[in-house]
């Protein structure tokens, strides 16, 4: 049977004194597409942030293809291939869209930039507009694109979908979509847009006061109206 590429055994983390991981547990295949749910303050920025090393970890382990991580700092977490696009999307605003991508080079060459363009033709035509210029929804193509040069093999994504159009988001999704397909990288996504969510992920999980209540298919719990509004507290449209 294949290593998982990530599992997190029994995770405790938080802010100060407040724990908001009690005993986080799950794991995920190479190459899937996973879908984090639920309500608004259950924990599922602080797992995505306690994966990446920006949260320190009070007890438990968190595994990346079969090495433990937990005490790497967030720049060695990246270089083994941990990819993290947050929900503040980060990008240099008085920089130049390629500027911003060349940021995320890490040591390949210049000639790489084509792969994001390839991913996201909007960025090519924007490509000497400064970050401040571009639109949210384009911003959250920047992001991702930097993110997707250092060639990860998970790619961590922070409510990619919020505060954008529905045309924006269905262009977001088609992408990661692609994505997926081509390079075969492994998607963990925290979204708020539930039905987008699980139209695009595999698997799914359900969190409640930092921990899994539901895991599954992602189809399942789709037409799954019971427990989406039991745990998420909305039906799908």
């Amino acid at each position: 049977m294949q290593e998982p590429i990530l599992k997190l055994e029994q995770v405790v983390a938080g802010y100060g004194p407040t724990t908001v991981l009690n005993g986080l547990s799950f794991e995920m295949a190479a190459q899937q597409r996973l879908a984090m749910v639920g309500r608004n303050g259950v924990g599922k920025t602080t797992a995505l942030r306690t994966i990446m090393g920006l949260v320190p970890l009070r007890s438990g382990q968190v595994r990346f293809r079969g090495q433990d991580i937990s005490a790497l700092a967030p720049h060695q977490r990246a270089e083994l291939g941990l990819g993290y696009v947050p929900q503040t999307r980060d990008i240099f605003p008085s920089l130049s869209v390629e500027e911003n991508l060349l940021a995320g080079l890490k040591r390949r060459p210049r000639s790489a930039l084509d792969e994001a363009y390839a991913l996201f033709p909007r960025l090519a035509e924007r490509r000497r507009n400064g970050g401040a210029q571009l639109s949210g929804g384009e911003q959250q193509m920047l992001s991702v694109a930097r993110a997707l040069l250092g060639q990860p093999s998970l790619l961590l994504l922070d409510e990619p979908l919020e505060g954008l159009a529905p045309l924006i988001r269905q262009e977001l999704l088609r992408a990661f979509r692609n994505l997926s397909q081509q390079t075969g990288i492994a998607v963990l996504i925290v979204e708020q847009q539930v039905d987008e969510a699980l139209g695009y992920a595999e698997r799914a999980l359900i969190l409640d006061h930092g921990a899994v209540v539901h895991s599954g298919g992602a189809a399942a719990l789709l037409d799954d109206p019971l427990t989406l509004e039991r745990w998420v507290g909305m039906a799908v449209h």
